[in-house]
């Protein structure tokens, strides 16, 4: 992971820290990867196919590591050697559904304005005949990730379910529906029904950030889901990133139970108030529950992993 971030070369007429700007900015409005690289291909000179339209007519083999969902080859590192669906207009709508056009750099307004108007040229389309010497190929995905995960627990004496792989949405509701997933086994699994006890998925969630603490999507997906299974026995929750590090953090992710919240007000933390000031490290730091690995050196997004084992009669 990482390609977007460190290959970069902003389009003629827009400086880094502009483009930094507008990035930041949604991010923090919640705005998917798709959205997201909708905007930074149509402010950069090599992403959304523009590097292979530099380097024609030279063959270009890309070996990729997929941080994006549905391994969409025009998403991973904003596409530098993929066709672009995305368009001018595309990008200027993710703008304004965020609210950001007033917020937005004037230069970078200027910029996408002037490609809808037709006086810019758009990205690389599909049928562009740069693409006939490119060969783009997938070699790590969060597909292979959460398969090895089930490998590994089958070999553990687990009984795996992948949920999916290409979980997004809001962290906090997706930590909702998760744990609603993994009560429903520890009901069945209460009753003797033979259900999966291991609970895997993986993808990438986004936060809408609204206040000043700090976190990062995992973290914020397992306080959600702590608070759902409070005073719960039998579930065990794991959130992490894949590349070690969540969001602005030094945790991966973090590891919570049916205890996790009572242990917390124990300590006089409000689960609540954390989770509405975005400030979900620091919770799992006081409650000792963060996931530290360090980096790992690549990126295929995110997994979860819910263990369920109901406590002895």
């Amino acid at each position: 992971g990482g390609g977007s971030a460190l290959f970069v070369s902003p389009y003629e007429g827009i400086t880094l820290k502009e483009k930094q700007v507008v990035t930041d900015l949604l991010l923090r409005s919640g705005a998917d990867i798709t959205e997201l690289n909708a905007v930074r291909k149509h402010l950069s000179s090599v992403k959304g196919g523009r590097l292979a339209e530099l380097v024609y007519p030279a063959e270009i083999i890309s070996l990729m590591i997929s941080d994006v969902i549905g391994d969409k080859l025009d998403v991973i590192a904003s596409g530098p050697t993929a066709p672009d669906p995305s368009t001018w207009q595309d990008a200027l709508g993710v703008i304004h559904k965020f609210g950001l056009a007033e917020k937005s750099p004037p230069p970078v307004m200027r910029l996408l304005q002037q490609g809808l108007d037709g006086e810019v040229p758009d990205t690389p389309k599909r049928t562009d005949r740069i693409f006939e010497k490119v060969q783009n190929i997938i070699i790590g995905s969060n597909g292979i990730a959460v398969d090895a995960a089930k490998d590994e627990a089958l070999a553990l004496g687990f009984v795996p379910e992948v949920l999916s792989t290409t979980i997004s949405g809001e962290a906090g509701e997706v930590g909702k529906w998760l744990a609603g997933k993994a009560r429903e086994c520890l009901s069945g699994r209460l009753r003797g029904v033979h259900v999966p006890n291991c609970l895997i998925s993986g993808g990438e969630t986004t936060v809408h950030v609204k206040g000043k603490g700090k976190g990062g999507r995992n973290t914020e997906l397992a306080l959600r889901f702590a608070m759902e299974i409070d005073g719960v026995e039998g579930i065990t929750m794991l959130s992490a990133g894949t590349d070690g590090t969540d969001g602005p953090t030094d945790a991966a992710g973090a590891i919570v139970d049916g205890k996790t919240v009572a242990k917390a007000r124990r300590l006089g933390l409000d689960p609540q108030r954390y989770l509405d000031n975005n400030d979900s490290y620091t919770f799992f730091r006081n409650t000792g529950s963060l996931l530290i690995t360090g980096p790992t050196g690549t990126n295929v997004m995110d997994v979860q992993i819910v263990i369920i084992q109901p406590p002895n009669p």
